[in-house]
């Protein structure tokens, strides 16, 4: 019986506490004071004290990212590891950077044109689903219209070897976007806002600009960037998925979105220049955007630059792509059209 006592209370599930005595009397006869007594005693005289509670001893699970932290902190080769893995990383970025065509920026990326050309692909696919039945078909005007403007700004893109595709959507909603490969959708709720040539030019070179400048490449490589983050500041502090990507987002994503905005706008505005389009005609449509525009969220939180923004940066690259029109000379040209229009006033286009 003495051995399956022992056996019962040595068990690693919980630990008991000893057993205190405070007067002669709580001893079976016999015992001397502090003397531990024999548990066939205890069974027969009943003359002991229950220990109080016992105390559990719960299996330890996994080691908090905190306390992972501390101990690698603690490790004398701790600043070797972090130095190395910092240059391992800074290695990797630089040899990684490469020059964003027209606005010369230097940038991050890792996806090749092939990989944002597979995955183009399967993107047009997926929206030619949902928007296939409100497509306007070539022959109306609307889509006459911007194809003919799309087919003077190609040639200032350099990606004439696209297989160039002009989609209009009918739909109130002010919007336009390029997938990469030239696949061109304009949604019929933003030509009233256009206004003109000129207007609908500023729009398709912006959309194209990001096709020239590789964008969709760029938002992919952060995009790895960025979910490796999400991980490293869940494992190591401990902060939720949704609430690291947040921060992230407002910390990188969302300004490097807002650069890349700006970006197309210039790269668009040289383009319409070059292709003989009033670069004017883009500071106008912006302020248009701005007075239709019911609600713009604060452009901290927003991934576009605001209207305002946009005109306000157009205005001040005016001067240059005045300076590339006049090199591609295009007043010739225009003075050419406009002769043309003079001469056959009923022609419209």
């Amino acid at each position: 019986m003495a051995f399956l006592a022992r056996r019962i209370l040595n068990q690693g599930a919980f630990v008991a506490r000893p057993l205190r005595y405070h007067t002669r009397r709580d001893f079976a006869p016999g015992l001397r004071p502090h003397a531990t007594p024999r548990w066939s005693q205890f069974l027969n005289t009943r003359q002991y004290h229950r220990p109080s509670h016992y105390g559990y001893t719960r299996f330890s699970g996994p080691e908090r990212p905190a306390s992972l932290l501390q101990r690698w902190a603690a490790r004398p080769s701790f600043y070797y590891e972090v130095g190395g893995a910092g240059l391992l990383v800074g290695v990797f970025y630089i040899s990684n950077l490469e020059q964003v065509p027209v606005s010369g920026r230097r940038r991050f990326n890792i996806v090749s044109s092939e990989t944002e050309a597979s995955y183009s692909k399967e993107q047009y696919r997926i929206i030619l689903q949902q928007l296939g039945p409100l497509v306007l078909p070539p022959s109306d005007p609307r889509s006459r219209r911007v194809r003919r403007v799309l087919e003077r700004l190609i040639p200032a893109s350099g990606l004439d070897a696209e297989n160039w595709e002009v989609h209009v959507v009918e739909g109130q909603e002010p919007n336009a976007f390029v997938i990469p490969g030239g696949k061109v959708f304009v949604f019929s709720g933003i030509l009233p806002i256009c206004k003109d040539d000129d207007g609908l030019a500023a729009v398709l070179g912006h959309e194209i600009a990001h096709n020239v400048a590789h964008h969709a490449a760029e938002r992919m490589s952060a995009g790895f960037v960025l979910s490796g983050l999400v991980l490293v500041l869940g494992f190591m502090f401990g902060i939720p998925d949704f609430g690291s990507r947040m921060i992230l987002s407002l910390a990188f994503d969302r300004p490097n979105s807002r650069k890349q905005e700006s970006e197309a706008d210039y790269i668009g505005l040289m383009m319409m220049a070059q292709s003989c389009f009033n670069p004017e005609g883009a500071v106008a449509f912006w302020r248009r955007m701005d007075r239709a525009a019911e609600f713009e969220p604060p452009q901290i939180l927003s991934t576009h630059p605001s209207s305002r923004s946009r005109f306000e940066q157009l205005q001040g690259w005016l001067p240059e792509a005045q300076e590339k029109q006049a090199q591609s000379d295009c007043g010739r040209v225009l003075d050419y059209a406009d002769d043309f229009r003079r001469a056959f006033p009923q022609l419209r286009w």
